[in-house]
């Protein structure tokens, strides 16, 4: 599933994530790469243990945290911390590659698998020209370049690339999702279940019969896939 999940960040939010980039100590992307896919990177990323990297960290989550919709769509059970990127000048783009399917979380032997791929806009489609997010699936051949606080979830196990940034600098925010819900079919299937059930419950109320009938599928549905 590919969804563009809408406001993640509020404009403080991003005006504040803006500052704290503006002074941070931008270093060699390839740093978090694997073998294959250090081979197509070219682009800057903050060190994960410096104080910016935290404050941005928390910023994000925060974000996550009071977001229904995303909370729906990837019904995370672990999130990795997220990664902050930067792509312009001579370090402006990322070839096709995928994503590892596990990551040790930073200063543990805890490993997540990488069920679902974000990344969070921070800077404006006008700030810079290319840079788009180009994701290759079943879906298709998609192309996101979103809206500053805006999010892009997608299958981890995607090709996709960053096209080169040919004029100003694209900042975002990844990081990787350990879904309670393994397969991408079975978390479409629940993300749809669930929207179609806030439209019906907006129209006839909670306490509605078909309404608490079908809340009760959803969660018989989870009971069955969940791994938790």
């Amino acid at each position: 599933m590919l969804l563009h999940v809408r406001e993640v960040l509020t404009p403080d939010e991003i005006r504040r994530a803006t500052e704290v980039l503006a002074q941070a100590p931008w270093g060699d992307g390839r740093v978090t790469s694997g073998e294959q896919s250090a081979q197509v990177k070219n682009n800057e990323q903050l060190p994960e243990a410096c104080e910016e990297t935290k404050v941005l960290q928390d910023l994000v989550l925060r974000g996550l945290q009071r977001h229904p919709i995303f909370f729906s769509a990837a019904l995370p059970r672990h999130i990795s911390p997220p990664l902050f990127n930067r792509y312009g000048g001579t370090n402006n783009s990322f070839g096709n590659h995928v994503d590892s399917a596990v990551r040790y979380l930073p200063g543990t032997a805890e490993r997540i698998r990488t069920d679902v791929s974000c990344t969070v806009f921070f800077s404006e489609p006008d700030d810079y020209e290319g840079g788009e997010l180009v994701i290759e699936d079943t879906f298709g051949s998609k192309s996101v370049k979103l809206a500053a606080g805006d999010m892009v979830i997608y299958p981890g196990n995607s090709v996709h690339r960053v096209n080169p940034v040919t004029q100003g600098h694209r900042l975002a925010s990844f990081f990787w999702i350990q879904s309670m819900v393994r397969s991408n079919e079975q978390r479409r299937l629940l993300f749809d279940m669930d929207m179609h059930l806030m439209q019906l419950r907006t129209q006839v109320g909670e306490t509605d019969p078909a309404v608490i009938g079908l809340t009760g599928t959803y969660h018989n549905l989870l009971r069955m896939w969940l791994d938790v």
